[in-house]
């Protein structure tokens, strides 16, 4: 799997984040540059070898570690919807809204038919609440225009 999951956060899900590296089988951003924090992303496994059911998303500190940890399931991100459809299955039957990377020799990614577009929101939400965008620098304030003096028909000596 290691060689597709490039493709999987490359092509499925298309992150915004500009400062960013797979390693392995996790996705690492920096999405705020001046910020010593950092977004790991990688596939939460369910209790079965090789099985995923959603992407698990830890913010790390590199000195104090894991800050948070959120699973993001496929199911409640329409992730496989018309793959699922399509091989009716149904929520509680086994194989939904999930995938298994047990054959090595498959052509096809595990995660083929993957719709990312719900998990790219969740993403970019959960990214806007530890990432936040720092606010624009303050515009100086604008003068007040200057009046001009009101003239009185007296010479400018004795105003």
């Amino acid at each position: 799997m290691a060689l597709h999951v490039q493709q999987f956060f490359h092509d499925v899900l298309a992150l915004p984040f500009d400062e960013h590296a797979v390693v392995g089988d996790a996705y690492y951003a920096t999405p705020q540059p001046t910020s010593a924090l950092r977004l790991r992303i990688d596939f939460a496994p369910t209790i079965r070898h090789g099985e995923y059911d959603g992407l698990r998303l830890r913010v790390i500190h590199p000195d104090q570690g894991i800050l948070d940890i959120a699973i993001l399931p496929f199911a409640e991100h329409g992730t496989f919807t018309r793959r699922d459809a399509a091989r009716d299955l149904v929520a509680g039957r086994d194989g939904y809204a999930v995938f298994r990377d047990w054959h090595a020799r498959i052509s096809e990614p595990p995660w083929h038919g993957a719709d990312g577009a719900g998990l790219r929101t969740a993403i970019e939400q959960y990214a806007r609440v530890w990432f936040p965008t720092p606010p624009a620098p303050p515009r100086p304030a604008a003068r007040p225009a200057a009046q001009p003096k009101p003239t009185t028909g007296a010479s400018p000596r004795f105003r």
